[in-house]
């Protein structure tokens, strides 16, 4: 299983035949739904506390499918992808809050960004006030500040 498509292919093939979708699979290994899509698609990396649940929901995944997941990931994507309309959805949203998203944590944590690392995310569904159907998306990630660069604080100094 070295073919990143091939593996991709045959663990979605798995995945379908389960007859089960990845928020059922979440729920029975304790991941989210998106990090076990990521899981199926080769974007994240399997760990091996979670193997025995990923089983056991899944029990079709051969040692070849487990061993393959468990791989760093070349995580990457296709930038066609970006002309699928839901994805293009998303990165219109993001880019027309952006700033004002930028602006609320600069307020709230200072000068910083969200970790894209040390970070969940997660797709539920809610009936709005107005009783239609309603997609949350959860990105929950960790704060890293941006420091201030001295020099005598530098592992470079460590260097000479």
């Amino acid at each position: 299983m070295e073919n990143k498509e091939g593996v991709v292919a045959s663990l979605q093939s798995i995945k379908e035949l389960s007859g089960k979708t990845c928020s059922d699979i979440a729920a029975e290994t304790g991941l989210t739904n998106v990090y076990v899509a990521q899981l199926f698609r080769r974007q994240a990396q399997l760990k091996p506390n979670t193997v025995e649940s990923l089983r056991k929901a899944v029990p079709s995944l051969k040692d070849d499918h487990i061993a393959a997941m468990m791989r760093p990931p070349m995580r990457s994507y296709n930038p066609n992808i970006l002309q699928e309309p839901c994805i293009y959805r998303l990165n219109e949203a993001v880019m027309h809050f952006g700033e004002s998203i930028k602006e609320v944590i600069n307020e709230d944590f200072g000068d910083g960004i969200m970790s894209a690392i040390d970070f969940y995310c997660s797709v539920d569904k809610v009936k709005g006030i107005d009783g239609k159907e309603r997609v949350v998306l959860t990105f929950d990630g960790k704060y890293l500040p941006h420091v201030e660069q001295k020099s005598e604080e530098s592992a470079a100094k460590l260097l000479k």
